[in-house]
């Protein structure tokens, strides 16, 4: 195990921000994407790092990045650290397999939400009106119940520490315009279900999802991060039972620990006991190496 990464110091160059979990640099032709070890859970980031967390979602979403490109065009240049600029040169340990040299985009303001199963915020709303962001379900669903066909479901992207809100498609439409809207739903259905048929051949069920994408010269483009344990819900499908809650490879081992303490969830977070951090990180790299056969040594 290596050291855990909490945040990025490249002096000479310019950190542009810090997200809650990436550190975006600057580099003028293009930006330096790096994943940190930072966790975050309701919104809130952690005082502990999970360690070699950004390894594995870096890992994970260039995985997924190389298997959509026949769908959608993404952002990454290169994570290959010698191809870097020269300017990075003097970090190149710490960039190693966490850093993704990217195109800037202009990122739309909304988080692309593709649910094949019944969970989480969705689950919530289905039980109070039979619907999710405007969409009408099927009566007797059952928590965690596999969804007639993946429903697209997106939401707002608000400042870090503000909960995303979700929204329905008209109100996307109203955000974006009608064209950009329609192929988002689009792209973020076709990826959806090509990537949860290769994850539930490797025994993992991808229950829900986000996206982000961007616009490059007029073209929708995939970016940020892509089916990973932050962004989705995966769920070993050995053990999948509809009815309940379900075990998980992502970050809801975490929440539901979370939800045991007496914590309003906001920040700043509660401290980690390191049975939790190292369960935790377990779960990340298990997923990593399932669904590429590599851990990278992790």
């Amino acid at each position: 195990m290596t050291h855990a990464v909490r945040e990025t110091d490249f002096s000479s160059l310019n950190l542009m921000q810090r997200g809650k979990v990436r550190d975006m640099y600057d580099l003028q032709d293009a930006y330096l994407m790096v994943a940190t070890d930072r966790m975050s859970a309701f919104d809130v980031v952690l005082p502990d790092p999970i360690p070699d967390k950004g390894v594995v979602l870096t890992q994970i979403s260039l995985f997924w990045f190389e298997i959509m490109a026949s769908l959608v065009d993404n952002h990454v240049i290169t994570a290959d650290v010698n191809q870097y600029p020269e300017s990075c040169k003097p970090y190149q340990v710490d960039l190693q397999n966490r850093s993704i040299l990217i195109k800037k985009t202009q990122p739309l303001p909304v988080e692309c939400v593709v649910r094949g199963y019944i969970t989480g915020s969705g689950w919530k709303s289905y039980q109070q009106d039979g619907s999710v962001c405007g969409i009408q379900l099927p009566k007797g669903l059952v928590e965690s119940d596999q969804l007639p066909e993946p429903i697209f479901t997106p939401s707002t992207k608000e400042d870090q520490g503000k909960h995303d809100i979700n929204i329905d498609f008209d109100e996307m439409v109203r955000l974006v315009g009608a064209s950009v809207a329609e192929q988002a739903r689009d792209l973020s259905l076709a990826i959806y279900r090509k990537g949860a048929q290769i994850a539930a051949e490797k025994g993992i069920l991808i229950a829900d999802t986000k996206f982000e994408f961007g616009l490059l010269d007029g073209q929708l483009i995939l970016i940020d991060e892509v089916l990973t344990p932050d962004s989705s819900r995966f769920w070993p499908r050995a053990t999948y039972t509809p009815g309940g809650s379900q075990k998980s490879f992502d970050k809801q081992y975490l929440r539901d620990y979370l939800s045991t303490l007496d914590w309003d969830k906001t920040a700043p977070g509660p401290t980690l006991p390191q049975v939790v951090i190292d369960n935790t990180r377990a779960k990340y790299v298990e997923a990593l190496t399932l669904l590429s056969g590599d851990n990278h040594g992790l």
